[in-house]
């Protein structure tokens, strides 16, 4: 069978690796991956083998970041770091069968700079964003080249749109980062009312997150909390560590406690406000909660592809900023709500409390919001089993080459 090197360049775009490498495994192809951000651990975690030395940055890598960010990343060497990582892959490339782009510009034109034959997911663009979806340069100019063999997109308007700018056919075969919520299907306890909380998994930016969280949670009525008319439910990442999480939490009046029943599950809390903490459960949060707070990118697509209502919390970055927010509005439509109000108000955190206390009441009673939010998933996350349906693609493509 052939080789396949899976390039990918973010936490998000690492899990949809993860689910078409294990795909094309399970064929009996071999399969590896080069990771442009971060350590890949997705893919460490299952039994995909990562190329080459890894590193992180704060800011999780090149890409959507505010100014501040984007001199972060620079300061820190982040450029320096993609280059090695580049020329490290133009030194290897030949001794794969094909090249699987998962991302953006900076893996296609890593790719396309290889000379080898090239297959890409392009799931960080949407012809959503604008209407009709502007590629950078040379991005173009890079996927409509031969080795670029074929290619798909996340949704079937980009898919349209791509296929008469590119004068080729791109293809809409599902979202891969949708399938493991649809794979894992252990929920939580029913309870009347569940908000989830989705901060994010990079840090620091994620401490930051979390307190602006905790800030917009002490805003909502007490009396919920008295009278058990409310459960929070915060999906945390391995990063951030108990010890931490406690020194973050006890400066601004919350406390933390470990269930030893349960050591996946412990709780924050301040007064009559509890919010209970899971680690590896976080299919379970998203399938549980009616709701999800949200300041995560990955996360709340796959909350839109599960039929639930969004709330976001802009932050101060450097990811999930105010203008990254309201393109993710653009790209998942009008189930993803936000507080009308700018960053800078101290209005923040009440307008969000008040909006999330609507939409908690709307997402079980307004069959209005419940019908849209049904026919959003479908327009914007599409069918589930993209994974699946991109390797066996590929596989077939791989038959025909060889």
């Amino acid at each position: 069978m052939s080789r396949f090197l899976l390039i990918s360049n973010g936490h998000g775009e690492d899990l949809s690796g993860v689910y078409i490498g294990n795909a094309l495994k399970k064929l009996g192809h071999k399969v590896d991956a080069l990771p442009l951000v971060g350590h890949g651990e997705s893919y460490n975690k299952n039994g995909i083998r990562t190329l080459g030395k890894t590193h992180v940055f704060t800011t999780g890598g090149l890409g959507y970041t505010s100014w501040k960010g984007r001199l972060t990343e620079l300061c820190q060497g982040q450029v320096f770091y993609l280059l090695r990582r580049v020329i490290y892959l133009l030194s290897i490339s030949r001794s794969y069968d094909l090249l699987i782009v998962i991302g953006d510009i900076i893996p296609v034109i890593a790719a396309w700079l290889s000379g080898n034959f090239v297959v890409t997911y392009l799931v960080a663009y949407s012809s959503h964003y604008e209407g009709r979806l502007s590629l950078p340069w040379p991005c173009g100019q890079c996927l409509r080249s031969k080795s670029f063999l074929r290619i798909y997109s996340r949704d079937q308007l980009t898919a349209d749109d791509l296929s008469i700018q590119l004068k080729k056919p791109v293809l809409f075969l599902g979202n891969p980062f949708f399938d493991q919520v649809l794979t894992q299907l252990t929920g939580l306890p029913k309870v009347k009312t569940r908000l989830g909380l989705l901060p994010g998994s990079r840090r620091p930016e994620l401490d930051g997150n979390i307190i602006l969280m905790l800030a917009v949670i002490e805003q909502l009525p007490e009396k919920m909390f008295i009278e058990n008319q409310i459960t929070i439910d915060m999906a945390l990442v391995e990063g951030l560590d108990d010890c931490t999480l406690n020194d973050l939490v006890s400066c601004h009046g919350w406390k933390f406690e470990v269930n030893e029943a349960n050591l996946l599950v412990s709780k924050l809390s301040n007064g009559p406000f509890i919010i209970n903490v899971h680690r590896d459960s976080f299919v379970a949060v998203l399938h549980g909660s009616h709701v999800l707070m949200s300041m995560s990118g990955t996360a709340a697509e796959q909350a839109v592809g599960l039929e639930k209502p969004v709330l976001q919390l802009p932050g101060s970055g450097p990811q999930f900023t105010s203008s990254f927010a309201e393109a993710q509005r653009r790209l998942l439509g009008p189930t993803v709500f936000c507080a009308d109000t700018k960053i800078q108000s101290n209005n923040l955190l009440k307008k969000t409390a008040q909006l999330c206390l609507e939409l908690l009441n709307r997402s079980q009673k307004d069959s209005s919001l419940i019908n849209e939010c049904k026919r959003q998933a479908e327009i914007r996350i599409g069918p589930p089993g993209g994974a699946e349906s991109i390797a066996k693609a590929i596989h077939q493509l791989s038959l025909a080459n060889n």
